[in-house]
């Protein structure tokens, strides 16, 4: 028996990958969160297959569905939102599993910036314009950030900022921002990347916060800031120059 953590992808059900796919038909026992994963998926799971929300569960709660499945000998498919390689809170589930005796593996998904770098059509590494993404959240109603993970700290790079759980503090990361990539650099908010109600706002430092609020987007949405947003002018990749030695 295992425990397959699985990345269900951003929100549209066809972008969970061919093995997520396959192993969630043939799991008996399926842990989802219902306000995160789209419920389309669970038509995947076998008949009979016993299905438990766990967005209003706590950690305990969801070990011992987990453990009880391993007594019966029944594999396991935990989904989760996104990749659980990210804000998947995956790690401590893991802990327990190993400290109850219960073999787990991870499956990728796609991650929620790689569907938002989608819906907005930009590649998130350019040629001479900025080659480094950073993946981070703010600390509010959650768990403290690291010494040296601040926005201020991580600003300073310039490199491009993608922030998970922040949209409803647009305006502090705005304001944290602005010293470091000033008004005018480019910035959107991507909220419900590819499902239908999918949500793209483009803007600028200067004015990104203020759509946020007019758009009434809490949740479910990650910030992105940075000059690579707005590159036109760029020089091509090595990758498929004539003058590359092949």
């Amino acid at each position: 028996m295992t425990v397959h953590f699985i990345g269900a992808g951003p929100g549209a059900a066809d972008l969970i990958t061919l093995r997520g796919a396959r192993l969630l038909a043939r799991c008996e026992v399926c842990l989802y969160a219902g306000s995160l994963v789209p419920t389309d998926l669970l038509a995947e799971c076998p008949p009979g297959a016993r299905l438990v929300d766990t967005a209003r569960m706590d950690l305990d709660a969801i070990t011992a569905e987990m453990v009880r499945a391993h007594g019966e000998g029944r594999d396991v498919a935990r989904l989760h939102s996104g990749d659980p390689s990210v804000f998947s809170a995956v790690a401590e589930q893991m802990r327990r599993l190993d400290a109850a005796g219960v073999p787990y593996e991870m499956v990728p998904g796609v991650p929620a910036f790689a569907a938002a770098a989608a819906a907005l059509g930009r590649e998130l590494t350019v040629p001479t314009v900025g080659q480094t993404v950073i993946l981070t959240r703010v600390a509010q109603q959650a768990t403290p950030m690291p010494e040296g993970e601040d926005l201020a700290t991580l600003g300073a790079s310039g490199a491009l900022l993608v922030l998970h759980l922040a949209a409803r503090y647009a305006d502090r990361v705005a304001a944290e921002l602005l010293p470091h990539y000033g008004a005018d650099c480019p910035a959107a908010v991507v909220a419900m990347a590819s499902r239908d109600d999918e949500l793209v706002l483009r803007g600028t430092l200067s004015d990104i916060a203020d759509q946020v609020r007019a758009a009434g987007i809490t949740k479910t949405a990650v910030i992105l800031v940075g000059r690579v947003l707005g590159a036109t002018s760029f020089r091509d990749s090595h990758l498929y120059s004539a003058q590359r030695a092949r």
